[in-house]
């Protein structure tokens, strides 16, 4: 079939959007119609060819929600009509990874979906009958996309698509480092650095998790109201003070939870630091770039204080999707605010512009 598609056809480049072939899906696939689709900076960080990883030509975006079309032989999970969130942490339910509570990095597909391939080592995606890889497992800047049975989590058809689709990578990512990676217990003390979408979504998760005190510390004061509208008791904005200023909040101590969601290597160093001696755990959400690395003074750890990393919010996309979607639906979580914008699939990269000028916290592609 003939589709629209944002494709990456140059690292540094705008996105193109044209015409391409998507195949039907095979066996264990499915085709999926989107739409909405959030524009995350991963996306942004692939198409700059910051990310060694990148590829091209590919279609961009992972961050989507949309209806199952049509199942490839052997699909039983799924089934025309169903609303679905794509999942770039896909969920085999069946290898060492998924059987294991301690981890949701499934190790299913991972090699060939690194490769912008689908499962079977090939594409359905492309162009003059050159092959377009998919990237993330996923291309949903697309009206249609082809995924993987085990890479889509079945949702509450209630849930609109623009808000549904943020859990797909962002708000997932922060509420799952919060809930199911750090497992914050009631009654206790948590920072956030950084109140972006990742940021954010910690918050709400520490706040599920009951915690008493939730400090946010940003550069933006209206960022940290919108941590305040989440959740957090204590809004601070940054400076080369930071870590003094918590452990002088916090009777010297530190907390018992800190999370780091901006990227930045010295950020995560801060986050490391407030952690409260003895029992802190410093869980780190934020992607740092290529060749940076992380300094702890070992004594830090020494003394008790724990590191932990966190991909997709440690959240098993089929099982835990659907679970955070229905808290949404019951009022348990607030979207709304995170939706900045409203784009079409033709102003794809002025998402990209947005982000860069840090102008709200997501853009949303609407598929009509």
């Amino acid at each position: 079939m003939k589709i629209r598609a944002a494709v990456l056809e140059e690292f540094g480049q705008p996105l193109e959007v044209q015409e391409v072939d998507l195949a039907e899906p095979k066996a264990g696939e499915v085709l999926v119609r989107l739409e909405a689709c959030g524009v995350c900076h991963t996306d942004l960080y692939t198409a700059s060819g910051a990310d060694p990883s990148g590829y091209t030509p590919t279609v961009l975006g992972h961050e989507g929600a949309g209806v199952v079309e049509s199942v490839g032989p052997g699909v039983e999970s799924l089934a025309p009509g169903d609303h679905v969130v794509t999942l770039f942490s896909p969920q085999c339910r069946e290898c060492e990874h998924c059987r294991d509570p301690r981890t949701n990095l499934c190790l299913a597909i991972r090699e060939e979906q690194n490769l912008g391939h689908l499962p079977d080592g090939s594409t359905r995606l492309s162009r003059d009958g050159e092959p377009i890889r998919h990237f993330m497992g996923t291309s949903t800047f697309a009206e249609y996309t082809v995924m993987p049975e085990i890479a889509l989590a079945k949702v509450n058809p209630e849930a609109p698509a623009d808000r549904t689709c943020l859990f797909a990578c962002g708000l997932s990512t922060g509420l799952g480092a919060a809930m199911f990676t750090a497992k914050v217990t009631a009654g206790s003390t948590c920072v956030v650095f950084g109140a972006g979408m990742v940021g954010l979504g910690a918050v709400a998760g520490c706040r599920l998790q009951e915690a008493e005190r939730i400090i946010c510390v940003d550069l933006s004061p209206d960022r940290l109201e919108m941590a305040r509208e989440q959740g957090a008791t204590d809004l601070l904005e940054a400076d080369e003070d930071t870590v003094a200023r918590i452990l002088e909040m916090t009777g010297g101590f530190g907390a018992d939870y800190t999370f780091e969601a901006t990227g930045l290597v010295q950020v995560m160093q801060q986050a490391v630091e407030s952690a409260r001696m003895a029992w802190g755990l410093c869980t780190i959400a934020g992607v740092a770039g290529k060749g940076e690395t992380l300094d702890i003074v070992p004594r830090l750890l020494i003394t008790g204080r724990r590191v932990a990393g966190s991909s997709f919010g440690g959240v098993k996309g089929r099982d835990q999707v659907p679970e955070l979607i229905d808290r949404y639906l019951a009022g348990e979580i607030n979207v709304d605010p995170f939706l900045s914008h409203q784009l079409s699939l033709d102003d794809v990269n002025r998402g990209f512009e947005l982000m860069e000028a840090q102008d709200g916290i997501r853009s949303v592609i609407k598929f009509d």
